[in-house]
């Protein structure tokens, strides 16, 4: 059933899209059972490796999370300068204090040109992405973050690792 939710070329993969397992997850980077989910998932890509490939996408819940389509742009103009990855950790890390003055000093500590990261986001350079990003979720019936897919089908189930290891049973061989 992976047809139904096809990897994008602009999609943040880590792993590798011929994965026996591909989740792709729709994320609210101040959202509290995101960031669970962020960790459930980053601790299954360090036991499955190549097994597990894991796509970010982004959902901010703007109505609940003030900064979450700022975070999310961040995201992205790390992610244009290489560095994504880094970026979305980072923000999930430093969730409860994430403000928009403390860009600058994390971009910087992620090696980041901290100007370009700055007037990215300050000119919403990234906004039409995201939108996009929350758009195509809505599509495909997100309603909430996170929302899960694994191997293209929608997972409902709890957010957390044994949960998510359970669901993923049925696609190892």
């Amino acid at each position: 059933m992976r047809q139904q939710l096809l990897i994008r070329h602009d999609d943040h993969i880590s792993g590798s899209a011929d994965a026996a397992i591909v989740m792709v997850l729709y994320n609210d980077y101040q959202c509290v059972a995101c960031r669970a989910a962020h960790r459930a998932l980053k601790d299954l890509q360090q036991r499955l490796g190549r097994q597990l490939c894991v796509v970010a996408r982004h959902f901010p819940q703007t109505d609940r999370h003030p900064y979450a389509a700022l975070a999310a742009e961040c995201a992205e103009a790390a992610g244009a300068q290489g560095n994504f990855w880094a970026m979305h950790d980072a923000l999930f890390a430093l969730q409860k204090q994430f403000e928009p003055a403390m860009l600058p000093a994390l971009a910087e500590r992620l090696g980041l040109d901290a100007d370009l990261l700055t007037e990215d986001v300050t000119r919403r350079a990234f906004r039409l992405k995201v939108e996009a990003s929350a758009s195509g979720g809505t599509h495909l019936g997100v309603v909430s973050a996170p929302t899960l897919f694994i191997n293209g089908e929608r997972y409902d189930g709890d957010i957390d690792e044994g949960s998510i290891v359970d669901a993923m049973m049925r696609f190892v061989a």
